[in-house]
């Protein structure tokens, strides 16, 4: 049967205070949100940390985050962490195991229930909420007998190595699905002929004439190939100095400025009717020589990206310019439409892969939140 226990009757301060030596290493922790646990952040000399003293901790002791215990930030410091440091914005405790089994309240920790202890014991103004230790300590928390935590432990790692397991064959069906297309454009475009942008998918701007009373949708380029977005609905009269240009569908767009991160795509039918800035390089592709989905399948590849940043001049970001000039005169394969069309068909397949993947992982990763909410529930 379970019983109400203050957290401070088995979390023990720890009081592990050190001063860092200048030329020795040291890892540094970072608590990631809602439970996801303690990761390394980064090795540093103790030259490089300002603190003129730090808290080393152990493997298997609870920490966390003053500021973001409210957020779930908090769990066990695993092996490859011991011997880190933190500030004192990351309290550490060692764990009374004759009444509290580290790995149970480990799960327990990772609870909205906990996170809701957390919120309740944090106090202060909007940027500067804190975990008041105090507070936090005196909660009570239901702990069942050792027994049946041990039990519960042996569950919830049982679910959990279900989950990772699960969650790598994902993965792998993911990894295999995208090295087959790169295969696969490499052999279509071997012994491809070359021809320029400006033949194959020619720059155009359609002038928008702005009137005061009618509305635009101006869109944007995603940054690492992620598609358009839409920034911003404004009436014609909002639009001081900018030039704007009508979008349709399949044109293959470059954000000028961004162009360097990737920032390439195709307009989908729901950006139709959008417009964008001069900086935004709009090409219509010629259907009689490609299509604007394999284009971009060139852009994505390695040799693809380096022609856009080799055409964008440039040594800082904000200076690497790809611009209306170059991009014409950017030479892209040329494979038979019979062969585009048949990479298209392929690609596609791989995203219905891709969206059955999330899909997965969405449920995957809800079931050990699940899974805890049932067996933590009871016990409350």
């Amino acid at each position: 049967m379970a019983v109400r226990v203050c957290i401070g009757g088995f979390l023990n301060k720890s009081q592990n205070w050190v001063e860092p030596k200048p030329d020795q290493t040291y890892k540094q922790i970072t608590a990631r949100l809602w439970g996801k646990g303690l990761t390394l952040r980064a090795e540093v000399f103790g030259a490089q940390i300002a603190a003129t003293r730090q808290l080393q901790v152990k493997a298997g002791q609870f920490l966390l985050s003053r500021i973001d215990a409210r957020h779930g930030a908090c769990g066990l410091v695993p092996v490859n962490l011991d011997g880190a440091l933190v500030s004192n914005d990351f309290p550490c405790f060692d764990i009374d195991s004759k009444v509290a089994l580290p790995a149970y309240f480990a799960w327990y920790a990772r609870t909205e229930n906990f996170t809701a202890l957390c919120r309740q014991a944090s106090e202060g103004s909007t940027n500067r909420v804190r975990l008041k230790e105090d507070e936090f300590l005196g909660m009570r928390v239901s702990l069942p007998p050792l027994d049946a935590q041990q039990r519960i432990v042996a569950k919830l790692d049982k679910v959990a190595t279900l989950v990772a397991r699960r969650s790598k064959v994902i993965e792998a069906a993911e990894r295999d699905a995208k090295a087959m297309l790169s295969n696969a454009f490499r052999q279509i475009i071997d012994s491809a002929p070359y021809r320029p942008m400006a033949e194959v998918a020619p720059l155009i701007r359609r002038p928008v004439e702005i009137e005061p009373d009618q509305l635009y949708t101006e869109i944007g380029v995603k940054s690492f190939y992620n598609g358009i977005f839409h920034r911003r609905t404004m009436s014609g009269a909002e639009y001081s100095w900018q030039k704007l240009f009508w979008i349709k569908e399949d044109d293959l767009i470059f954000s000028n400025l961004m162009a360097w991160e990737k920032a390439i795509a195709v307009a989908l039918s729901e950006d139709a009717g959008c417009v964008g800035n001069h900086r935004m390089l709009t090409c219509e592709v010629n259907r009689a020589l490609a299509t604007p989905h394999f284009l971009l399948a060139y852009f994505r590849t390695e040799e693809g990206f380096m022609q856009v940043t080799g055409h964008s001049p440039g040594s800082i970001a904000r200076n690497k310019t790809l611009s209306s000039k170059k991009l014409p005169t950017i030479k892209v394969p040329v494979p038979s439409l019979g062969r585009q069309h048949w990479f298209d068909g392929l690609e596609r397949q791989v995203g219905q892969v891709e969206m059955l993947r999330e899909s997965a992982e969405q449920d995957v990763e809800a079931l050990l939140p699940a899974v805890l909410d049932g067996v933590f529930r009871k016990l409350n």
